[in-house]
């Protein structure tokens, strides 16, 4: 059973960067054929597919967020991680990290992490 969680820093002051770490077990990120990605939902809003990052590292962006975005992975710690630079209030979300067969499609969500950008 693949487990994912996700950790960060709760509250973030606006125009800083939002780093978060999705941390995998019973599963590597390596396996072929799997993507891991980032979404996330604000409040009173649909959910919105950020960013992802292959079983072999390629990377992949939502062009709304391309320029403030960086996804990585540490395969030596089975995780990976999301940067959000320049934040704002509308930034303000849940964020999921999840894994599955294509960037939009997913079997394994973590259990999503609270954020709030706030002063």
């Amino acid at each position: 059973q693949v487990q994912l969680q996700e950790s960060g820093p709760g509250l973030v002051q606006p125009s800083q960067t939002l780093s978060l770490t999705c941390t995998v077990s019973g599963g590597s990120i390596t396996t072929n054929n799997y993507y891991w990605s980032w979404i996330r939902q604000p409040p009173g809003k649909g959910r919105e597919w950020m960013a992802a990052i292959s079983y072999y590292g390629a990377t992949y962006y939502s062009p709304s967020l391309k320029s403030r975005t960086s996804i990585s992975r540490d395969t030596s710690k089975n995780l990976f991680t999301l940067q959000l630079r320049s934040v704002t209030p509308e930034d303000t979300a849940v964020y999921y990290c999840a894994r599955g067969l294509t960037i939009k499609n997913y079997d394994y969500w973590g259990e999503g992490t609270q954020v709030t950008v706030s002063s």
